[in-house]
């Protein structure tokens, strides 16, 4: 579900070396389907022009707060009802004050004043002007009445110094507006716990015993999470794929990583989608130093059992199931006799859900073909669909 599609998002730009920034989260706000209408104060025009902006969005921009459409409309009003999300950034000192004070004597104070969409501001400015009280003070009241503000970070400055008041990174402002329209949603003020990719067993410092999951339906279903407003933490050994944006990432590599992360991270969550492929094996002794072929014809490796993670689960849900989620969603990927697995997996592991995958097709595949069965019985069985929309699917059937 991609809540930026067709969405009316205002982008409020103020002046700021950081307006340069404002681009990059315009242009990606467009990229992702959003109607992205950008507001620009007469000094933030001094750092970035409007043609940028025209060009990123398809759409004018505004300035004039006496402004008409083209039905004699009043053009800031008409975005103030329209949008359901106004972002300023960068927010400078000087246009925080005015929001807390209630001006509005530029296109950006009035269309604050006159909207009833959230507002997301992401302020920049020097340290010293960020510590002041009076920043502090206009800060807070904005915070009281509703205003949600992303902290400025810490580093280079434009006057050359090192200090706090670095607006913050377009991706995490995208993340949190993100967030902001997912409110509401079925699975709003939910925790959601997932678990994505394989996992690495190490043989010596250079060698690793490992699958060829690539992550990415795990991090589908982070994505679908997110939009139907849950909070998400994922669980993953992949570092070639983009976060979902609003995520909380643990990274993991071994099996024994992933079940301590688990069962950790389960408590307290509504639902845990188990969608990793963590080593059943990992070799009973790790080599210090690179093991050397030398004269070696071949190589001889004792394995031993990794940790049942599933089992695990099954274990706390028993005994403490305070601690345990309420839902728990397995994954079965088989080369063979795949539903007869399936079903054994759902049944020993106290599954509510499981998802049937026949390998090795389904490894790094943009499409996926899966079988869903519910600890009831019921059985879906779906056509090659991709993983995206199997995303879509499952979290439908867990939310109603």
């Amino acid at each position: 579900m991609n809540l930026f599609e067709h969405t009316p998002i205002v982008l409020g730009v103020t002046g700021s070396i950081a307006a340069y920034k404002s681009a990059i989260i315009a242009s990606r706000l467009h990229q992702l389907g959003a109607q992205v209408h950008v507001a620009l104060t007469d000094a933030a025009a001094q750092f970035i022009g409007p043609l940028t902006f025209e060009a990123l969005t398809h759409n004018p921009t505004l300035r004039d707060v006496l402004a008409l459409t083209a039905e004699s409309e009043i053009e800031h009003v008409t975005l103030a009802k329209r949008a359901r999300l106004i972002i300023i950034a960068p927010a400078t000192a000087n246009t925080i004050a005015k929001l807390a004070h209630g001006f509005a004597n530029d296109v950006i104070s009035a269309l604050a004043l006159d909207t009833r969409a959230p507002i997301l501001l992401a302020p920049a400015m020097e340290t010293g002007m960020w510590e002041h009280p009076a920043t502090r003070q206009n800060i807070a009241t904005l915070k009281q009445r509703g205003v949600f503000v992303i902290e400025p970070g810490s580093g280079n400055l434009a006057s050359g110094a090192q200090g706090t008041g670095r607006m913050a990174e377009p991706n995490e402002i995208i993340a949190q507006a993100h967030q902001l329209l997912a409110r509401g949603g079925p699975l709003a003020g939910k925790r959601v716990v997932i678990t994505a990719g394989g996992t690495r067993e190490a043989l010596d410092p250079v060698r690793v015993i490992a699958n060829h999951s690539s992550g990415k339906m795990g991090y589908a279903l982070a994505a679908e999470a997110l939009s139907r407003g849950a909070q998400v933490s994922l669980l993953t050994s992949v570092e070639d794929l983009p976060n979902p944006f609003g995520a909380e990432i643990t990274r993991v590599v071994s099996a024994r990583d992933l079940l301590q992360a688990v069962l950790r991270e389960m408590r307290g969550a509504e639902i845990l989608i188990m969608a990793a492929a963590p080593a059943d094996f990992r070799p009973a002794a790790s080599a210090d130093q690179k093991i050397k072929k030398e004269d070696r014809a071949e190589l001889t490796l004792a394995l031993v059992r990794n940790p049942d993670i599933l089992g695990e689960v099954a274990r706390v849900r028993a005994e403490t199931p305070a601690d345990a989620p309420r839902l728990v969603v397995g994954f079965a990927a088989e080369t063979n006799d795949l539903l007869q697995n399936a079903r054994g997996k759902l049944a020993r592991k106290n599954l509510d859900w499981i998802v049937a995958n026949p390998v090795p097709q389904t490894f790094g595949s943009a499409n996926v073909k899966a079988t869903l069965l519910k600890r009831d019985g019921t059985e879906l069985d779906l056509a090659p669909l991709p993983k995206e929309e199997l995303a879509r699917v499952i979290f439908d059937r867990l939310t109603t």
